[in-house]
């Protein structure tokens, strides 16, 4: 432990980082170049550390170090925040806080469901939503930012518990007038002659790579391929006649965008389960009780299986 540390340094290099600019980073900062200059190098001499490469003067990348040193600043610059939200729902009356993450593309009678549960042991509990995207939300699990996350085809590990509770299958978002528009569902190669739209591929790593082993399974070489964080920007930029989008089922079934039809695809290997996902070691009996509360809502797996899934408390 470093008790000479202070939270602005940790911020201040994750500022940084975000912005690989010395002016923009400290404007953001609210102080001078000059005294972010000096932070930053305070930093490195104290701890021996070089965390980015500089290039005549100008930084362009972070170096091994200083991407472990970032993920972890901003771990602990969240778990700070944390701690002063849940302090103060505590000081303003709330017994406990559960914190739920959720991806932007999450179906919204999911997050429903999570905010009406009451737990007669628990009847001041304060439900705090987190939005993040997959691969983020099974790190905040895993590191203690968050009690739980509903997360659709996450990247799972020995460091989480994860049960299924919805499965639906992608959705491709084209134009009314596109050949395939009028089936009532769709195979990949319906859209090999298109620009795809896709999640970029370090959001959502298992949906990319399933859309693109699919495409090599049936001989498809993409046209181009275009990003869009979430399904709302990839619909949008079908109705601009930029391709056709592969998005997630619930925000697919949400968005009625003039002139663009939604349409599922048949292939199994393109429909992804739902999880619930919370930390394997967590014995707490609010979260273990609130997730099974969550999971016999939907009734995805018998309550034995459930059982089995969960390291309920007693």
């Amino acid at each position: 432990m470093f008790p000479n540390i202070e939270m602005r340094h940790l911020h201040a290099v994750v500022v940084l980082a975000e912005e690989m600019n010395f002016t923009r980073a400290a404007h953001r900062l609210n102080i001078s170049q000059p005294a972010l200059s000096k932070q930053l190098a305070e930093l490195e001499e104290q701890y021996g550390l070089y965390l980015f490469n500089r290039e005549k003067g100008r930084l362009f990348e972070l170096t091994e170090a200083g991407q472990i040193f970032v993920e972890e600043a901003g771990a602990a610059l969240s778990h700070a925040e944390r701690a002063i939200q849940l302090a103060r729902a505590t000081q303003a009356g709330c017994e406990r806080v559960l914190m739920v993450g959720h991806s932007p593309h999450c179906d919204q009678s999911w997050i429903s469901t999570v905010v009406a549960i009451r737990l007669p042991l628990y009847p001041r509990l304060r439900i705090r939503l987190m939005g993040q995207f997959p691969v983020e939300l099974v790190r905040s699990v895993v590191v203690g930012e968050l009690n739980l996350a509903l997360v659709t085809a996450p990247l799972l590990n020995t460091d989480v518990t994860a049960v299924p509770f919805a499965q639906s299958p992608l959705y491709a978002a084209l134009p009314e007038n596109h050949p395939a528009a009028k089936e009532e569902y769709l195979d990949l190669q319906d859209l090999a002659e298109d620009d795809w739209i896709l999640f970029p591929k370090r959001l959502h790593p298992i949906v990319y790579h399933a859309i693109m082993d699919v495409a090599r399974r049936d001989g498809i070489r993409p046209k181009c391929t275009h990003d869009a964080v979430t399904s709302e920007q990839a619909v949008q930029l079908v109705s601009e006649q930029v391709g056709v989008a592969i998005v997630t089922k619930p925000n697919a079934v949400a968005f009625r965008i003039k002139n663009v039809a939604l349409k599922p695809f048949s292939d199994k290997s393109l429909w992804f389960k739902t999880y619930v996902i919370m930390r394997k070691n967590d014995d707490s009996r609010l979260t273990n009780q609130f997730v099974r509360s969550f999971l016999r809502k939907y009734a995805a797996l018998p309550p034995s299986a459930v059982q089995m899934e969960l390291s309920l408390s007693a």
